[in-house]
C-alpha cells in the first residue's frame, strides 16, 4: 500500500498521523534516524496514561548527548495501515527539557521493523509491503 504524507514547509520534516488505542490521533514526525518511537509525556498523560506506570527506563543517545527516557506499553499504536499491539514506546517530557514542538513525538524505525518500506520524497509517499 502507498500512503501520502505532508512535509513541514520550513524544515521538510515528514509528518505522519498515528492512532493510539484506536481512538486518539496525533501528529508525529517520521524520523528514519531514530531507533525508537518517542512521544511527549504530556501527550501520553492527556490520553489517560498515568506517568508513574512506566515499565522501566532506558538511556538513549541523541544529538545533544545521552538522556534517560521512560518506557510505556501502549495497548494499540497505528500508522500507515500498520498496527502494533502492546507496543513499547519511549516517553520524554519535551517541555521540561526545553523542547517546544507542534508535534507529539517521533515515529522511529522500531515501528517499521520487519517491514519493507520506501519513502519517496519527490511524491511525498511511503510504500509499505
Amino acid at each position: 500500500m502507498t500512503y501520502k504524507f505532508k512535509r513541514e514547509p520550513e524544515s521538510g520534516l515528514i509528518l505522519v498521523n498515528v492512532e493510539i488505542d484506536k481512538k486518539y490521533e496525533f501528529k508525529m514526525i517520521l524520523d528514519t534516524g531514530a531507533t525508537n518511537t518517542t512521544i511527549d509525556s504530556n501527550a501520553l498523560y492527556l490520553l489517560g496514561y498515568d506517568l508513574k506506570d512506566n515499565i522501566g527506563t532506558v538511556e538513549i543517545e541523541t544529538a545533544n548527548g545521552i538522556i534517560e527516557t521512560e518506557v510505556f506499553e501502549i495497548d494499540s499504536f497505528s500508522s500507515f495501515g500498520l498496527t502494533k499491539e502492546k507496543y513499547q514506546i519511549q516517553v520524554y517530557d519535551f517541555l521540561a527539557h526545553g523542547i517546544f514542538s507542534d508535534y507529539n513525538g517521533l515515529l522511529g524505525l522500531d515501528f517499521l521493523d520487519q517491514t519493507k518500506f520506501c519513502v519517496d520524497t519527490s511524491e511525498n509517499t511511503i510504500s509499505i509491503s
